[in-house]
């Protein structure tokens, strides 16, 4: 018979709190009409090895830096997220480390933290086309953290080497707090994006500025050369996170 209390097993089923209301469902995520801008540039390569953590290796001096915006997401509905992302290597197996990301979505920044490991914060990124340019900006409060260009819908690029480029292994680091000062998890994690299908995408000539912002250090990787960037649409399925490495044992 009901006792009409919250029971254990309505409390894990909830998965976050609160309890009555959780900000997002427990569902697999797939992302319909996802938009990317896409800018890899070159910085100070000392930089680089001072923000990716061991065991994952640094292998060139190159960062990419995202704008997405996802037209339809379950549980979460539209929003943008923008971030920074480090071509790495580990065990062998090339892929890319997850340094920021800022969201103008509570639900999906609790839910990439709490259920992954995706390095989250608050932000509010766009992305737009303005008189012949695709245009992606992140503001943090009032201030205008990042604003990249890139010529729109320039030259044609091959959709399967866009999927290959937005299917590589992604690394992240997942901490969880413990009640005292060690944390109860503290790994290194990996996924990758599945069940590509890329609708359209497109390279050209670009540019990206980056302001010093001490919540927002994205300037700390700075700019020294744009290689390359690109505008894919897409459909994807993010895969649940795995650990790869233990950071407690190290200790």
């Amino acid at each position: 018979m009901s006792t009409g209390r919250l029971t254990a097993e309505d409390i894990v089923a909830a998965g976050t709190t609160p309890l009555t209301a959780p900000p997002y469902a427990r569902v697999r995520r797939r992302f319909t009409d996802r938009e990317y801008l896409n800018v890899v540039y070159r910085t100070d390569p000392d930089a680089l090895r001072r923000v990716v953590p061991e065991p994952l290796e640094v292998e060139d001096d190159l960062v990419r830096f995202e704008v997405m915006r996802m037209g339809d997401v379950p549980g979460f509905g539209p929003y943008t997220e923008c971030g920074q992302a480090i071509p790495v290597s580990f065990d062998g197996e090339r892929g890319e480390y997850l340094h920021a990301m800022y969201l103008d979505s509570f639900a999906g920044t609790a839910a990439g933290r709490e259920s992954s490991a995706y390095p989250k914060g608050p932000g509010k990124p766009a992305l737009r086309v303005e008189e012949g340019a695709l245009v992606g900006t992140l503001d943090v409060g009032s201030l205008r953290v990042a604003a990249a260009t890139m010529a729109y819908k320039h030259r044609p690029m091959d959709l399967a080497e866009a999927g290959a480029q937005i299917t590589v292994p992604t690394f992240m680091v997942k901490i969880v707090a413990g009640y005292g000062p060690r944390p109860q998890v503290c790994d290194l994690v990996r996924t990758r994006i599945t069940d590509v299908v890329v609708h359209e995408a497109w390279s050209g000539p670009a540019r990206l500025h980056l302001f010093e912002h001490v919540l927002a250090p994205l300037a700390d990787l700075p700019v020294r050369e744009v290689v390359a960037a690109s505008h894919v649409r897409t459909d994807l399925t993010l895969e649940p996170v795995h650990p790869v490495h233990d950071y407690l044992e190290d200790l």
